[in-house]
């Protein structure tokens, strides 16, 4: 199922809070230069760094865009996946019926262990390893499936079942590569810390610039950082919709319900 880089809710949590820890120590850190540099020249104008630091925020801004834009659609597109591989295993499940009536209870069983395995894939996660051992199940019953199909669908009298049976069983199988796709695609890593690390510096540059204002404020300083590491975690958190509080669990509601259908 892939190698998330973060594998349960607890490290994704660490992760935001070490990024709000971060961003306090750059904030106070870009203050104690300025006011360090301000003593050794008191006189000195300030510093014309406002285009840079102006570049930097809307780089953090644009990237923050970008992946919470993409973590909003991948997750919405995960969540259509699963009603879409609903609708093809009932498909299938339906054009059974064409079949010798001899065929059919056996396919029904293996159809009923199939979307078993299915639904218990994606329960098992964060733990990748038992989610692919489940996956391989998976496959390994899909395999019995279709060979027990095409068999059956050669004994039918007619051509309809092989014709209409043995494209939704196919589009099944599919959609099952479609999903762990899916679940796979993310943004490259480096896109990660390439955003952890403008959050890092937008801090920097932040308590730089606070520095000719007086006194620290600490609404301000805590604020930023929460609110960043805040908005970073639920980026990653769509990201991972089976590793965190963003879930995409609900969606499997659909399968379920096919699931109690066919008993």
């Amino acid at each position: 199922m892939g190698d998330p880089i973060v594998d349960s809710w607890m490290s994704l949590v660490a992760l935001a809070v070490l990024l709000g820890v971060g961003i306090v120590a750059l904030i106070e850190g870009g203050r104690q230069l300025a006011l360090r540099r301000m003593r050794r020249e008191p006189g000195a104008p300030q510093s014309g760094g406002s285009a840079v630091d102006s570049a930097v925020f809307a780089l953090f801004g644009l990237l923050i865009a970008f992946t919470f834009s993409g973590a909003g659609s991948r997750f919405d597109a995960r969540r259509a996946l699963v009603a879409e591989e609903a609708n093809s295993i009932g498909t299938a499940w339906l054009r059974l019926d064409l079949l010798p009536p001899a065929a059919q209870p056996g396919l029904r069983t293996l159809f009923r262990k199939y979307l078993d395995s299915r639904l218990e894939t994606y329960r098992k996660l964060p733990d990748i390893a038992a989610a692919d051992q489940e996956l391989a199940r998976s496959a390994e019953l899909q395999s019995q499936i279709w060979t027990q199909a095409v068999s059956a669908a050669g004994e039918s009298s007619t051509t309809t079942a092989g014709m209409l049976l043995l494209p939704a069983l196919n589009e099944m199988i599919d959609i099952t590569t479609t999903r762990v796709m899916a679940t796979r695609m993310h943004p490259p890593l480096v896109v990660f810390l390439m955003l952890g690390a403008l959050a890092l510096m937008s801090a920097l540059l932040a308590g730089h610039g606070m520095a000719s204002a007086g006194p620290r404020s600490w609404v301000h300083v805590l604020g930023f950082a929460i609110i960043i590491a805040t908005t970073v975690y639920v980026i990653v958190d769509m990201e991972y919709p089976r590793f965190g509080m963003i879930r995409v669990d609900a969606a499997d509601q659909v399968l379920m319900d096919l699931r109690q259908s066919m008993n």
